[in-house]
């Protein structure tokens, strides 16, 4: 049930603030999907050169914004094990 003032509003058409959270909406979403598809490349190279990786590091890839992940992904190349991945 909608209330009478919100059926007012939407009777007048998208106010400027729709199309604004619109926008914001998806730039949140284009960047969740940059930071997921990321860290499944990323686990995906650690299982081809590591083998299995601990639960701790998907944990923490999984949970990792896109920065941090490219940074990991540049000690991923000089690495020899998980730790050195992830060592500061």
């Amino acid at each position: 049930m909608i209330s009478q003032f919100a059926q007012e509003i939407l009777a007048k058409g998208k106010p400027e603030w729709v199309a604004i959270g619109r926008q914001e909406g998806i730039q949140i979403g284009e960047q969740k999907g940059r930071q997921e598809e990321a860290a499944s490349m990323f686990l995906k190279q650690m299982r081809r050169k590591f083998g299995q990786t601990p639960d701790w590091a998907v944990e923490k890839v999984t949970t990792a914004k896109l920065e941090q992940i490219e940074t990991w992904s540049d000690n991923f190349v000089f690495a020899n094990s998980v730790d050195e991945v992830f060592a500061s």
